[in-house]
């Protein structure tokens, strides 16, 4: 169990990450990749993956940049924090030069915590300017990872994500912190005050002020993690609600041939939400507002969109012949409230 200690400044310093974060989902998934945990939610997406490196003509050098990654990311214990910087955003470049900017003094604590529980691979050791050549090394594989197991499954990530802060936004104004707290069940579980993390080891984190960013990810499974160091700015990784990406990519595909790419996922998007302003479409799908806008009206001629306005902001909501569309192509969703 991991347990946080909060204080009241700690209270008022709670922050939610709004988008994935590139390299704690690579890191998550790595971990994935590696065991076969998640049959339901992760099995196709490790077929999948396991396909497309024997088929692509770069697949040598990718396979390569996984096994780099492999022996610093194992599939449980310590993952040196050096390879999750600071919360980015979408970022994935901004995370990969901080990275690079790691410390040296940083870097060999941190790989000789590690050899205390499995051996430090030799490209981490070498004898002139191992820092700058080990990060660059394993900088160049987390991008190329990136581009082989998420990049093409990045749309559902987000919007899984987006759906989790919508659902602890609302938590927040409805009843503060305590009640964000509190919505962590099951895999924590707020005791006043202390946060009690379900968690593969005991430890204990001070937060002493900094407060704690929650991070919602993906590939996280089961349970929390963190980062090992405690006096790094504080964050808790948990997993959210997710579809596997199988069945949402099956129907999204029939739907796709019929609408196009982003029109489908404009109208899906929209069908899984009682009601949708333009700005969380737009934020959910990684759109421009002026391209969200476009799409919506398109949407709206064809019947199949309905909007009404709400003070400042107009709100989209799918009609039931959009329903019956989704239906239809076996699209399946979580019709949740308006976030």
């Amino acid at each position: 169990m991991l347990r946080i200690h909060f204080g009241w400044r700690d209270l008022e310093n709670i922050r939610i990450a709004q988008q994935p974060e590139p390299l704690w989902e690579l890191m998550c998934a790595v971990c994935r990749l590696q065991t076969s945990q998640g049959l339901v939610e992760f099995g196709h997406w490790r077929r999948e993956t396991g396909q497309r490196l024997s088929r692509d003509r770069r697949a040598s050098h990718a396979l390569h940049t996984l096994h780099t990654l492999r022996t610093v990311i194992p599939a449980s214990g310590y993952i040196p924090d050096f390879l999750t910087p600071s919360v980015m955003g979408e970022c994935l470049e901004a995370g990969l030069d901080e990275l690079r900017a790691t410390p040296r003094d940083r870097l060999a604590a941190e790989l000789t915590r590690f050899a205390d529980t499995r051996p430090v691979p030799g490209w981490m050791r070498g004898p002139h300017e191992p820092a700058v050549a080990s990060l660059k090394l394993v900088s160049d594989a987390l991008r190329a990872s990136f581009r082989t197991l998420l990049e093409p499954h990045w749309r559902h990530v987000r919007s899984a994500v987006v759906d989790d802060v919508a659902v602890r936004t609302r938590a927040v104004l409805g009843g503060g912190s305590a009640a964000l707290l509190e919505g962590l069940r099951p895999f924590a579980r707020w005791k006043p005050p202390y946060l009690d993390v379900d968690y593969p080891v005991d430890r204990e984190l001070r937060l002493e002020g900094r407060g704690l960013t929650l991070v919602p990810s993906y590939f996280c499974w089961r349970r929390p993690t963190a980062l090992a160091d405690p006096d790094l700015d504080p964050v808790l990784v948990h997993p959210v609600m997710k579809q596997p990406l199988d069945i949402a990519r099956a129907g999204e595909e029939r739907l796709e041939r019929l609408l196009g790419r982003t029109r489908s996922a404009v109208l899906v998007d929209v069908a899984g939400h009682r009601t949708r302003t333009t700005t969380e479409l737009a934020r959910a799908l990684g759109l421009a507002p002026a391209s969200a806008s476009y799409q919506i009206g398109v949407l709206r001629g064809a019947g199949l969109i309905v909007s009404r306005r709400d003070g400042k902001h107009v709100e989209h909501t799918a009609t039931p012949l959009a329903l019956n569309l989704l239906a239809g192509t076996g699209t399946t969703f979580r019709r949740g409230s308006k976030t």
